[in-house]
């Protein structure tokens, strides 16, 4: 498991783990990214088509959503430009089109969140609110990871089962406001024996993460356990 958080209000931020993790749907986020940023080059909108394509791929977590909008960014190939431009330097697209094999890490994820909520972003105010929003606006039964530990969250998830293992690939991050103040948090696992144990050992790192941030006097660095 790899685990990041950040608190935006002043910087303070802790990493644990620097592998590269499968992303499963954690990509759609980053499509939807790489998309915003292609129309904001072609000094446009999102066309109605991919809007409401994207919708269902962030909301729904729809995957033939998500592979229209892999092949309109041009695939690997530019999902990795626009990780470029939004500061990702260890995130590597997945082959052909198995976006869902992207690999990234935590502090990589943490990047591409700071890029959709901070105002210091490549991302435009239009394109940060598109993804805030539908971040926000997550299906019922996919509402869980990174918000479990906060009263108020936009988040996006991801989970996939190893065709070889048998065992699962759980992912969540996302903004979240807990005990008054906000955070943005990242979990990357694999590893589980079943998608169930994978969501509590990730809420409970989501946890550990908000706990370690709050309760480590600053400056020092969080330890996260």
């Amino acid at each position: 498991m790899s685990v990041a958080v950040l608190e935006p209000r002043n910087g303070r931020r802790a990493v644990s783990g620097s592998q590269a993790h499968i992303t499963a749907s954690l990509a759609k986020v980053d499509i939807l990214a790489a998309l915003l940023l292609h129309a904001q080059r072609e000094r446009r909108p999102l066309t109605q088509w991919e809007a409401s394509t994207a919708a269902s791929m962030i909301q729904s977590s729809d995957n033939d959503s998500a592979g229209a909008l892999w092949r309109r960014i041009g695939g690997g190939q530019g999902l990795n430009d626009a990780n470029r431009t939004l500061g990702l330097t260890s995130t590597q697209a997945g082959p052909g089109p198995h976006w869902g094999l992207t690999r990234t890490t935590a502090a990589d994820q943490l990047t591409l969140l700071s890029a959709v909520f901070g105002d210091h972003s490549p991302l435009n105010r239009a394109s940060r609110d598109v993804i805030q929003t539908l971040m926000g606006q997550i299906d019922a039964d996919q509402d869980w990871g990174v918000s479990a530990e906060g009263s108020r969250s936009q988040l996006k998830n991801g989970w996939l089962q190893r065709s070889q293992s048998q065992r699962w690939a759980i992912n969540s991050m996302g903004r979240v406001t807990a005990h008054g103040r906000t955070f943005y948090l990242v979990i990357l696992s694999h590893g589980s024996r079943s998608m169930s144990h994978g969501i509590s050992a990730v809420e409970q790192a989501a946890h550990s993460a908000v706990h370690a941030l709050c309760s480590t006097p600053s400056p020092v660095t969080p330890i996260i356990r």
